[in-house]
């Protein structure tokens, strides 16, 4: 009875509560100030409507604002969308929230603030608790006012450009648990006055450019559980201080310039799972003492330092134990002859580089992925060791890629021991002659061998015989395809099998990219590509990359080998930069990009259809121009830079990648080749790459030309345009649907019909009308469908830089439209190009049988064309000076208002 009248007693007073918390969050504002000061906060930082109604209560109805008795105590604009014209100009403009005296959080991280942080905000948020500024593009100094925050408890100020030193004032915060001030600008040393935070639980100031030492009363941070330093230029030792924070969780001083011994002291941290020492100059053997009490260690990195002597046996039994890297040290002996009692239950172990030896015993067998590389480890493999193991550089017996046996006998000897030479008899002797018998055995083989690569070789002649005969007699000049690529100026390398991986970057271990994308998981998957499966993963220090899976089972081998021979040969700053490689495991390679923050331009280019959504959200015209140059300038450079021609295959809006700046990396490369009727190929792509069927286009044009490019660029110039994204690589009745609709709206004479296809989010003036009208005329010369009509890429991006001489008349004179002039003029070229779509919609039938080029449309376009130019007096109507588009010197007239269309 008893414990039932405490249980409704209980529900009463949690009804009781819950009613007092719904009526205080529902009360609308109750102060007239605090509403003004909402919507000069709205206006000064463009919010949207939607978010933040002008005619709804802030308290009730706006999205992120907390109230409390009817004042404003929290603003959380994480992640908000600016309005079309606030994102235009943004900036660190919150003056208004100086008036919300009683304001205890403000959350603006992910929301673009570029500037500075006010002074004042120390001296009037006196009440704030929570400052969240992370990834808000903020710069300058950290203000010294804001040590005057006595009551906040969060302050985040990470993923910004913060500069300048850190400021001693922040050691005033008593009441401060968390701070983060990670991956800025950040330089000097870090304060003495943060030993004076005890209510501190987490630190991070990784990623910045701090130097001088850890100081040594930081062991008074008895909170503290989070303590990261990493990648910066910390030095001198480490101090044996931080073996007093017995609360210490998770401890990183990784990539600094730390130098001495470890202190045995560390060995109190009885609560830490995360030790991680990697990249110093650390030296001398760890203590003996140093794990016994940390029995929750989950994670431990000692790798590229001067670590001597041997791990601590009682390393290998600690039971919470996931990760072990000891890799690039001077580590020496033998592994403990014991299981540890724990079944398969860690992921890593990595010993590679360092001088172990003897046989590999059970205590590894608990690991699922093992690199033992550059050791020296004798006798034979066990059989709990799996497949996924790197036993490379060893002296182990029945395996390639080992030591030679007078290296291993040599390290042996050194060391007074006998080397089992490779499970021969007579220890360290030599082995036996080989028999009569077992030479002329060797004999039949060689013989064997060399009539096998003969007859290889034959057939493979054979075979290019027949090719160059079939592409002899084809309509256009044919030729096998491939990857080879030697910048304008230079000579062809000569061709062979071998790859320069000194320019393909660093190479990776499979272990390193399993941690970078926490084993693969979907989570950090970007998408499905037709070359591999495209990953997010974070590298040791923080670094953001892009790995590309690529499963040899599902995709051929000449997918990655190719792309590979195309970055050891071609570098440009428009292509995507590749870091590295992991050619480790037989069944699956990757590849290691530059992680571009603004994805591609499919994902970054985007409308909203409904029309009750005031803030439609797309990119500017000019960062659509600007994305529009750059991908022209990485397809000239492909087309006219390379020796030999080389030839994209794969241009869509997708391909086209933006760092954060906007700027133009050219992806998906997997699908370069030398453009065909070049025979500058290496053995590689000659052997990998022969033409087929489906590399043929429309009228019997092959995708391996610079033509099938800047047709595959035409349609991409469409959509950014008409902000239909996704139609460059849609199917065939989509683009041609989408071209019949679209290219009626394009004609040189009526600058006023393009403005029935442009995108309606763009806001644009009567100058930027006419760079849009110009770019338009550049995509309809570029979908020209006879390939050798249409304009080459180095005019194309010509055009693109000076898009108003596409469209503008210095002269009035229509007469000198009819002036001759050099056909090398990329305003010729490009006239040209649109004189010829125009007259070819009249004599070539639409397309078929191509996914690619869509030509029937080209008809409508003509017509609407002609009758757009009958507009005499209309403001929009533009004729053409020889200076700006100079014809052709075998062309006698051009398309005139009036006269209709003249074929060729």
């Amino acid at each position: 009875m008893v414990d039932r009248r405490s249980l409704a007693v209980a529900l009463c007073n949690l009804f009781l509560l819950f009613h007092c918390t719904f009526q205080q969050s529902s009360q609308p504002l109750s102060s007239f100030a605090e509403k003004i000061t909402l919507l000069q906060l709205r206006s000064t930082l463009g919010l949207r409507s939607r978010d933040w109604p002008i005619k709804g209560d802030p308290c009730l109805k706006w999205v992120g604002i907390q109230c409390q008795n009817g004042s404003v105590i929290g603003i959380n604009i994480s992640g908000f969308k600016r309005t079309r014209i606030g994102s235009q100009n943004p900036q660190f403009s919150v003056d208004a929230l100086a008036n919300l005296t009683l304001l205890e959080s403000f959350n603006a991280s992910r929301f673009l603030l570029p500037g500075s942080i006010p002074d004042w905000f120390g001296n009037q948020l006196t009440a704030l608790q929570v400052l969240d500024l992370r990834f808000c593009s903020i710069s300058g100094a950290i203000p010294f006012s804001l040590g005057n925050l006595s009551n906040v408890g969060s302050l985040f100020l990470a993923d910004n450009k913060l500069t300048g030193v850190v400021p001693a004032s922040l050691g005033q915060l008593s009441r401060l648990s968390v701070l983060d001030l990670s991956r800025n600008l950040l330089t000097g040393s870090i304060p003495p006055s943060f030993a004076s935070l005890g209510n501190l639980t987490s630190l991070d100031m990784s990623s910045n450019f701090l130097s001088g030492i850890v100081p040594a009363d930081f062991g008074a941070l008895s909170k503290l559980q989070f303590l990261n330093l990493s990648n910066n230029g910390l030095s001198s030792s480490i101090p044996a201080q931080l073996g007093d924070l017995s609360s210490l969780v998770d401890l990183d001083l990784s990539l600094n310039s730390f130098s001495g011994l470890v202190p045995p002291d560390l060995g109190g941290l009885g609560n830490l799972q995360k030790m991680v020492f990697g990249y110093n100059s650390l030296a001398g053997s760890l203590p003996g003492n140093l794990f016994p009490n940390l029995t929750q260690l989950q994670f431990v990195v000692l790798n590229n330092n001067s670590f001597t002597g041997d791990l601590p046996d009682v390393l290998w039994s600690i039971p919470a134990l996931l990760y072990l890297d000891a890799s690039n040290n001077n580590f020496s002996g033998m592994l403990p002859n014991t299981s540890g009692g724990f079944g398969v239950n860690a992921t890593v172990l990595n010993l590679s580089h360092n001088m172990f030896y003897g046989d590999l015993t059970p205590v590894i067998s608990r690991f699922s992925f093992i690199d033992i590389t550059s050791n020296y480890f004798e006798g034979r493999v066990p059989n709990y060791i799996g497949s996924n193991a790197s036993l490379d550089r060893n002296c182990l017996t029945n395996l390639s890629s080992q030591r030679n046996g007078t290296e291993c006998a040599s390290f042996y000897s050194e060391r007074g021991l006998v080397f089992d030479n490779f499970g021969l008899p007579n220890g360290i002797q030599p082995p036996p002659s080989v028999s009569a018998k077992k030479s002329h055995r060797y004999w039949i083989i060689l013989a064997g061998v060399l009539g096998g690569v003969l007859f290889i070789a034959l057939f493979v002649g054979l075979v290019v015989l027949i090719v160059c005969c079939r592409n002899r007699g084809a309509r256009n000049q044919g030729g096998t395809t491939g990857v080879v690529a030697v910048p304008a100026g230079g000579s062809p390398q000569p061709p062979g099998l071998a790859l320069n991986f000194s320019s393909l970057g660093d190479g990776f271990t499979y272990q390193q990219l399993l941690l970078a994308t926490d084993n693969f998981n979907d989570v950090n998957l970007i998408k499905h590509g037709h070359s591999g499966d495209l990953f997010r993963g974070i590298l040791e220090g923080g670094i953001p990359v892009v790995i590309k899976k690529v499963d040899l089972q599902a995709v051929k081998k000449e997918t990655y080998m190719s792309e590979l021979d195309f970055f050891s040969k071609v570098s440009h700053a428009r292509l995507v930069p590749l870091l590295g490689h992991c050619l480790d495991n037989e069944n699956e390679k990757f590849l290691v990009y530059k992680y571009m923050p603004n994805g591609d331009l499919s994902s970054s280019l985007y409308r909203k259809t409904s029309s009750e959504d005031e803030s439609l959200q797309s990119l500017d015209w000019i960062t659509r121009l600007k994305i529009a140059t750059g991908a022209a300038e990485g397809l000239s450079y492909l087309h006219h830079e390379c020796s030999p021609p080389h030839v994209h295959r794969d241009v869509q809006a997708s391909s086209i990648l933006l760092d954060d700046k906007f700027e133009v990396r050219l992806g998906s490369l997997s699908e370069v080749c030398v453009q065909e009727g070049d025979v500058h190929q290496s053995m590689i792509t000659r052997l990998l790459r022969l033409p087929t069927i489906s590399d043929q286009g429309t009228s019997g044009s092959p995708t391996s030309n610079c033509a099938y490019d800047v047709y595959c660029f035409g349609k991409v110039l469409l959509e950014l345009v008409t902000g239909k994204l996704g139609m460059s690589a849609s199917s065939e009745s989509e683009m041609k649907d989408w071209l019949e609709s679209t290219l009626p709206y394009i004609s040189i004479y009526d600058k006023e019909l393009v403005t029935n296809i442009v995108d309606p989010s763009l806001i644009i003036d009567e100058d930027l009308l006419e760079e849009v009208w110009a770019m338009a005329i550049v995509a309809r010369s570029c979908l020209n469908p006879k390939p050798t009509r249409r304009p080459l890429m180095r005019y194309i991006l010509k055009a693109l830089e000076n898009p108003l001489k596409v469209v503008r008349e210095e002269h009035s004179s229509s007469a000198r439209l009819r002036a001759t002039s050099s056909r090398g003029s990329w305003n010729a070229a490009l006239f040209g190009s649109w004189r010829h779509s125009l007259s070819d919609a009249a004599a070539v039938p639409a397309a078929s049988g191509s996914k690619a080029e869509v030509g029937s449309s080209f008809k409508q376009s003509a017509t609407s064309a002609s009758q757009g130019s009958g507009q005499n007096g209309s403001s929009s109507t533009r004729r053409h000076s020889n200076e700006i588009f100079p014809e052709p010197s075998n062309a006698q007239d051009l398309e005139r208002p009036n006269e209709g269309l003249r074929g060729d």
